[in-house]
């Protein structure tokens, strides 16, 4: 059998691994323990999975969720809350981990036992119906970044409208090698950088690792001058150094434009022999790997037990956010516009009453004309009125990137989807318009025409 050292020298991952293991032990490193050994534990009764990109991105994820991300744990439909996208679903025990140790109520440590199990809500890939927590579903690569550039613009929509007092929070996500590769990304970045989305934060799990093995097989681009050229803020960490992932968050709370964070991980992190290879992206790291693992990570815990200790601190992050809530109730209370405000739930209602997109000749509706009703008419007749400036560049960009649109729009609570169900925006147009009045040239700032834009107006 290989020795450490040649070991290293097959994969210099390794050595880079052993660096960073040899840092002194902290409080933030166990508890992102916590998360990988969650992971591990997961995949391996599932002997399925994909473990790599938890423990790789554990510590960037306990930084955001400990100490940046607006949540309160007892109350998952927050209006005001961040929101949380994980575009690469494939990591999804990162994800269910996280709302585990936290203590959202539906993910129990019996549900994390039976990951990707029928019925469990621990599904191979999140699904948004399954767990409250869960704020969209995410699988395809590339839809959530797609999702969260709709959230984002929802958030500086309704802020207009409402005013910071209601509607002030940030959109947070984790996106994958493979999620910058689909060109969906593309656009949906490209507008974000146009609009100056600076709520959004992306947080690349840039370890260089695919399915297939390592990304330059497939991909040479500098996500970093791409996404600056898109208009981004960018920033590039260590992805184990708290210090400079905590310094990069609020460098993105700070920024005028949205911001991709380039975390530099190491796929599987802790795995002995695997660690930085495509063996840990979508398989089981095996019994003899998964114990290595967890020695290198200095954690001796039987699976699927995690120390009081640790479940104390996480259960103080998870309730971090209820102060800022109480104080939110209270300003919904005595704020002018609260019933229409509440009432925000009904637009869902409405459009679901939308005839549903059939193929044009068949009797049914076609995507070009669905959901424009009588307020807009045809949307052939609104040609005039969005051609004006980036009028068309929005549509365009609406249709082809952010479909998840609908789903993100309001207060972002939409219906889940399915994977390959996300074609299914039936107020597109009503979306384009509202977006065109909301930044046309010459329109007031923060100006919402609300008897054109108000969905529920006709119902």
């Amino acid at each position: 059998m290989a020795g450490p050292t040649e070991l290293q020298a097959d994969n210099p991952a390794l050595a880079i691994q052993a660096a960073i293991l040899a840092r002194p032990d902290t409080p933030a490193r166990r508890m992102a323990n916590a998360v990988r050994a969650l992971a591990i534990d997961a995949v391996e009764a599932a002997k399925s999975g994909h473990p790599g990109l938890p423990m790789g991105m554990a510590d960037v994820a306990t930084t955001l969720w400990t100490r940046f991300l607006k949540f309160d744990a007892a109350d998952p439909r927050w209006p005001d809350r961040d929101r949380f996208v994980l575009s690469a679903g494939h990591g999804s025990m990162l994800l269910y981990a996280l709302l585990h140790l936290t203590g959202y109520a539906g993910m129990t440590i019996e549900d994390i036992k039976r990951f990707r199990q029928l019925h469990s809500p621990a599904a191979g890939h999140p699904e948004h119906e399954a767990n409250p927590g869960i704020e969209t579903t995410t699988g395809p690569l590339g839809q959530g970044l797609a999702t969260s550039v709709g959230m984002a613009l929802a958030e500086r929509m309704l802020a207009a409208r409402f005013g910071k007092s209601l509607v002030d929070h940030r959109t947070w996500v984790i996106a994958s090698d493979g999620d910058l590769m689909e060109g969906i990304s593309h656009e949906a970045m490209g507008l974000a950088g146009h609009l100056k989305l600076n709520k959004l934060t992306v947080l690349w799990d840039n370890n260089h690792i695919s399915i297939d093995g390592d990304t330059s097989l497939a991909v040479s681009d500098d996500q970093i001058k791409r996404f600056a050229a898109h208009g981004w803020a960018t920033k590039q960490v260590d992805g184990y150094d708290v210090a400079q992932i905590g310094a990069a968050l609020s460098f993105a709370m700070r920024s005028k434009k949205p911001t991709l964070i380039a975390c530099r991980t190491i796929i599987g992190f802790g795995a002995p022999t695997k660690a930085g290879t495509a063996a840990t992206h979508g398989s089981a790291l095996g019994a003899t790997e998964a114990a290595g693992a967890k020695a290198a990570l200095g954690w001796n815990e039987p699976p699927f037990s995690i120390p009081e200790d640790l479940y104390d601190r996480w259960h103080v992050a998870g309730s971090r956010g209820a102060s800022a809530r109480r104080g939110w109730l209270k300003r919904l209370a005595r704020h002018a516009m609260r019933a229409e405000f509440e009432r925000g739930d009904r637009r869902d209602q409405a459009e679901a009453r939308l005839p549903p997109i059939q193929p044009e000749g068949a009797g049914g509706v076609g995507a070009r004309h669905a959901g424009t009703g009588r307020r807009f008419g045809r949307p052939d007749r609104l040609q005039p009125d969005i051609r004006q400036g980036h009028g068309v560049r929005l549509a365009r960009q609406l249709q082809r990137a952010l479909h998840p649109f609908r789903h993100s729009r309001a207060r972002h609570g939409g219906r889940g989807q399915r994977h390959g169900a996300a074609w299914r925006d039936h107020s597109l147009h009503r979306h384009i318009l509202r977006l065109h009045r909301l930044y046309a040239p010459g329109y007031p700032p923060g100006r919402v025409d609300e008897a054109a834009c108000d969905p529920c107006a006709d119902a």
